[in-house]
C-alpha cells in the first residue's frame, strides 16, 4: 500500500509540472525562407541575327599565258602578279545555337567591293599588253564555333566563297592602238574556299560588334579571252582575297536567362 501511494505521488507531481515544462520548450517561431537574389541575366548568343559590315579587302593576282588563238603555249609563259585593295561594305544573316559556353551557328554574308589592280604583262606573246582585274562582289557561305566568356565570343568560320571577277587586256604603248584601248576582256563567277576568325562583344541588349578576318582561296582558273568570237588567248589566273571587317549584329530574341 505504501507503495502504491507512492507511485500514484510522484505521477501526480508529474503531471503538475508539465505545463510548466512545456512552457519553458516554447515552439520556435516559423522564419519565411528570403526571396532569391536577382543576378544580371547570362547573355544569350542563340538565335537569328541580322547585320551590316564595313572594311577594307586586299587581292593579289597572277596570270600564266597558255593559248594564243587556239595553239598550246608551251612552256607557258608567266605575265605577271598585281595586288589590289579597296573598301568594302556588305552585310550578313545567320543563325547560332549555344550549349553552355560554347556557340555553333551558319551564316551568310555578301559584300560589294571594287577591288582593281594591273600590270605590263611580261609575256613574250603578250607584249604591248596590260593586264587588268577588277572583283567587285563577294559572297561567303560559312559555318561558325565559338566560345563565349560572358558578353564576349571568340570564334572561327570555314566555308564556301564566290566573286565575280572582270578581267581586260589594253594597250600599253601608243601604237598600234591607244594607251587604255581594250584589246580583250571576259568575266566570270568564281567559286573557292574561306576561312576566318572573329572576336564578337555584346555591348547591349541584343546587339554586338565584331572584328573579323577572313582569308579567300580563289584558286586557279583558266579564262579565255574572245576576239570577234575567236578565243585570242587563254590565261591561267589564280587569285588570293584577303578582308578585315568591322561588323553590327542585332540578335532577334531575348537578351538572355537570368541567374538567381
Amino acid at each position: 500500500m505504501q507503495k502504491t501511494t507512492l507511485i500514484v505521488t510522484a505521477g501526480v507531481a508529474a503531471l503538475a509540472l508539465t505545463p510548466a515544462a512545456a512552457a519553458d520548450f516554447a515552439a520556435r517561431p516559423y522564419a519565411k525562407a528570403p526571396p532569391p537574389a536577382y543576378v544580371t541575366p547570362l547573355p544569350s548568343w542563340a538565335g537569328f541575327y541580322l547585320g551590316a559590315n564595313g572594311g577594307a579587302d586586299w587581292s593579289r593576282n597572277c596570270w600564266t599565258l597558255n593559248n594564243v588563238a587556239g595553239v598550246a603555249v608551251v612552256p607557258t609563259q608567266a605575265e605577271g602578279c598585281h595586288n589590289g585593295s579597296s573598301g568594302l561594305i556588305g552585310g550578313q544573316v545567320g543563325y547560332r545555337w549555344q550549349a553552355a559556353s560554347w556557340v555553333f551557328g551558319v551564316e551568310a554574308q555578301g559584300n560589294w567591293t571594287n577591288l582593281k589592280s594591273s600590270n605590263a604583262s611580261t609575256a613574250a606573246l603578250a607584249a604591248g599588253v596590260t593586264n587588268n582585274t577588277k572583283t567587285d562582289a563577294i559572297g561567303l557561305f560559312t559555318g561558325q564555333v565559338g566560345y563565349a566568356w560572358a558578353n564576349v565570343l571568340w570564334y572561327v568560320k570555314g566555308g564556301a566563297a564566290v566573286v565575280h571577277n572582270k578581267y581586260t587586256g589594253t594597250a600599253t604603248n601608243a601604237a598600234p592602238f591607244a594607251v587604255g584601248t581594250v584589246l580583250d576582256s571576259a568575266s566570270e563567277t568564281r567559286w573557292g574556299g574561306a576561312v576566318g576568325t572573329g572576336v564578337e562583344y555584346g555591348f547591349a541588349p541584343n546587339w554586338s560588334v565584331a572584328l573579323e578576318y577572313d582569308h579567300l582561296f580563289m584558286g586557279s582558273r583558266d579564262i579565255s579571252f574572245p576576239v570577234a568570237a575567236v578565243n585570242a588567248r587563254v590565261d591561267t589566273i589564280k587569285q588570293d582575297i584577303d578582308m578585315a571587317t568591322v561588323r553590327v549584329n542585332y540578335r532577334f530574341g531575348g537578351p538572355g536567362t537570368p541567374r538567381y
